[in-house]
C-alpha cells in the first residue's frame, strides 16, 4: 500500500513547526533576559546593603532607620562581601550558600569553609558561564580583593589547576589564610563539565 502525502499537508506542517520553533526561541530569550535582569537588580541591592553594613561596622555616622533596616535584612540574607579581581575587571557580590538561585545571581560562599579574615580556607563557587568565566584568564601573582563588613582582605594567586569533581581536598582546612575559588572546567564545554578549575590564593598584607 502506497502512502501519499499532499504538498499542502507538508506545507502546513512546516509552517506549524516554524511557529513552534519561533515560540521556543522567544521563551528562551525571555528567560535569559529575566535571569540577567534579576541578577543585575540583586547585585545592585546587595552591593548597596554591603556599603551600609561596612559603614555601620566602621562606626560612621548613624544611618537612618530605613538604612538600619536594610543592614539587618542584608545580614539575614547571608551577605558575605564583594570579590574583585582588578586585572580582569571582575567585581561580584558574594553571599552564603551555593544554591542554584544564589549561583545564578552571585558567587556563593561554600558552607563549612572559613570566612575572610579567619584562619583557614575560604571557599567560593561560581558558574563558568557567568561570573567566574574571567577566571580562565587568571594568572599566578594576580591580585584579588575581598571587601566585607569586617574589613578589606587582599590575596595573591599562587596556583591554578584542574581536578576531578570528587576531589574535595581542595577545600580542606588550611593553617594559613587562603582563598579557593571553584568553577566547572572546561569553560566552553557543552553540557555538564567533567572537571573543576581550582584557583588558590594566599592572603597578603598590603
Amino acid at each position: 500500500m502506497r502512502l501519499v502525502v499532499s504538498k499542502g499537508f507538508i506545507r502546513r506542517t512546516l509552517q506549524w513547526a516554524q511557529y513552534v520553533l519561533i515560540a521556543c526561541a522567544v521563551l528562551l530569550l525571555g528567560y535569559c533576559a529575566y535571569a540577567l535582569g534579576d541578577s543585575w537588580v540583586y547585585q545592585r541591592r546587595q552591593s548597596r546593603d554591603l556599603d551600609l553594613l561596612r559603614a555601620a561596622s566602621f562606626d560612621l555616622p548613624r544611618a537612618e532607620s530605613s538604612a538600619a533596616n536594610a543592614v539587618r535584612a542584608a545580614a539575614m540574607r547571608g551577605l558575605i562581601g564583594r570579590l574583585e579581581i582588578p586585572r580582569l575587571l571582575l567585581s561580584v557580590v558574594v553571599v552564603e550558600g551555593t544554591s542554584r538561585t544564589n549561583l545564578r545571581r552571585v558567587v556563593g560562599h561554600i558552607p563549612g569553609t572559613a570566612l575572610p579574615g579567619q584562619p583557614g580556607n575560604v571557599g567560593l563557587a561560581g558558574h563558568r558561564d557567568s561570573f567566574f568565566r574571567p577566571l580562565k584568564d587568571l594568572r599566578v601573582k594576580d591580585e584579588i580583593r575581598f571587601s566585607t563588613p569586617a574589613g578589606d582582605f587582599n590575596y595573591e594567586v599562587e596556583s591554578l589547576r584542574v581536578v576531578d569533581p570528587d576531589d574535595v581536598g581542595v577545600l580542606a582546612p588550611s593553617e594559613g589564610n587562603v582563598l579557593t575559588m571553584v568553577t566547572c572546567y572546561p569553560f566552553y564545554f557543552v553540557g555538564p563539565a567533567p572537571k573543576r578549575w581550582i584557583v588558590r590564593a594566599r592572603q597578603v598584607v598590603r
